[in-house]
């Protein structure tokens, strides 16, 4: 089951970035380092600090030692893992994609607030 809702998982997050006129995967990656520099200051409502929190602490999950199913269990231990993975991987590149057509609603506000 579990399994099945990681790989539902992916392919929704496959779908949105493929979408015509969403951003692409690249610049959403790109656009990862800017949001969390956004959210941090204050200049990004779309996303709270306590969603960037557990983004965070899906990376520490991953990249600590210290597991909740240790990896000596090879199929379920590492399976955990990839679990986070892929959710840290789907939330990241759905909140840069909204984060990037925020940027571009506000680029395209400055720039009618300049012709007016």
């Amino acid at each position: 089951m579990a399994k099945a809702a990681r790989a539902a998982a992916a392919w929704r997050t496959y779908r949105e970035v493929t979408k015509p006129g969403s951003p692409s995967l690249m610049t959403r990656v790109r656009a990862i380092p800017r949001m969390i520099g956004a959210v941090m200051r204050g200049r990004y409502d779309g996303m709270g600090r306590g969603k960037l929190s557990l983004l965070g602490l899906g990376v520490v999950y991953i990249l600590s030692p210290v597991d909740v199913v240790p990896d000596f269990l090879m199929l379920i231990g590492v399976a955990d893992d990839f679990g986070v993975f892929l959710w840290l991987i789907a939330s990241l590149l759905g909140e840069s994609g909204r984060y990037v057509e925020h940027e571009r609603r506000v680029i395209q506000a400055r720039l009618l607030e300049e012709e007016a």
